[in-house]
């Protein structure tokens, strides 16, 4: 799908604004502080239902309005997000609200490339299962029905952990109940997760291979416990017990990424590995989410080229204005530099907007 109308009310630093996109690239170039993540951001909502950036949807309403709308014309296709103060949130499918925000995964595929993505490296293990649960849910809805069931029936575990310890009682048939719950769903999250990865690597590798230039490969090693989930919980009963919270599950997995297989990127690998080697993961997100569903991600690169020298940016541009990709909006902070770039390809379909604080202008 291509966005080719977005339109904001009092999102944000932005009061209004109604941005007419092309097909191919659009880039927003401005200052920072500007608002051009902003826009992405909004963008970024229309297809997840939440920000990328800031969890806490009041937050995203401009300062002194009581609500925030955002926009997105899809060709015949309108979707809307509505949120105000105190009332909560509104999805629309062509002015029709979803019953639930999980219907809407999915049917607008997006993939976000921002710095934020260096975490991916060097966070926690909860933000590497954020991402690969995020790229299965876009094209598994029977994943992500049971990622979403495992995460109430943990939450429910977790809050009986905690009151049987306030209470000084201890059941262990209640607990199993929970456990039962937890098994249904845990299971097929952990096969899942296998078989996304055999498919995941090979793509990743390729787009590693391209931006990193580099001779030693990288991997991805799924880290989790091999025996049966039912008999991890079981084990883990008496810790649970005191520490409050469950200590076996899919929740507790992690994705080591390796280099040569043997050396951890986030202990060893330099700036230049690590930045490749979360750029690279994006991009085969981008192509894994093609392959399972057939039409081409939007795709979102926010400030990614600060870092990289002009050549890398060249070949960037090259690589997802080509047609493997489809639309493309992306931010920079020198006009110059774009418009240099665009200027050597000039078969490519593109769009330059400035922005400044509350405003969005069409260039050439």
């Amino acid at each position: 799908m291509v966005l080719n109308r977005l339109i904001l009310g009092n999102f944000k630093n932005y009061t209004e604004a109604d941005i007419e996109l092309c097909g191919n690239v659009n880039c927003f170039v401005g200052n920072n502080g500007a608002g051009k993540t902003n826009l992405l951001d909004a963008v970024y909502y229309l297809s997840f239902c939440k920000s990328y950036f800031n969890p806490v949807d009041s937050q995203n309403i401009r300062q002194g309005a009581d609500f925030f709308a955002v926009h997105g014309h899809y060709g015949d296709v309108v979707v809307s997000c509505i949120v105000r103060q105190g009332q909560g949130k509104q999805m629309k499918w062509n002015k029709k609200q979803y019953k639930t925000l999980s219907e809407h995964i999915g049917r607008i595929p997006l993939v976000m490339v921002s710095p934020q993505d260096q975490m991916l490296i060097t966070g926690g293990s909860d933000i590497r299962r954020k991402f690969v649960d995020g790229v299965i849910s876009q094209t598994d809805r029977a994943y992500l029905d049971h990622l979403l069931q495992y995460t109430k029936a943990l939450e429910q575990r977790n809050r009986l952990l905690k009151q049987m310890w306030e209470d000084r009682l201890w059941d262990e048939s209640i607990i199993a109940v929970w456990d039962e719950q937890l098994c249904r769903h845990g299971e097929p999250i952990y096969e899942c997760r296998r078989r996304f990865l055999e498919d995941f690597q090979p793509l990743f590798d390729e787009y590693y291979h391209y931006i990193a230039g580099a001779d030693e490969p990288g991997s991805i090693v799924y880290s989790h416990v091999e025996s049966p989930l039912d008999l991890q919980l079981i084990d883990c009963r008496q810790n649970d017990r005191y520490s409050q919270f469950t200590n076996a599950g899919p929740h507790k997995d992690d994705f080591l990424f390796m280099l040569d297989g043997a050396m951890s990127v986030k202990k060893y690998g330099s700036q230049g590995q690590q930045k490749s080697f979360a750029l690279a993961l994006k991009l085969a997100q981008f192509q894994y989410i093609l392959n399972h569903c057939g039409q081409k991600p939007i795709l979102l690169l926010d400030d990614i080229f600060d870092k990289l020298d002009m050549l890398r940016v060249k070949h960037l541009i090259a690589l997802v204005a080509g047609d493997r990709f489809g639309q493309v909006l992306l931010t920079d902070t020198q006009p110059g530099r774009v418009q240099a770039i665009f200027d050597e390809m000039p078969q490519l379909e593109h769009r330059i907007f400035k922005v400044e604080k509350g405003g969005v202008y069409a260039g050439r």
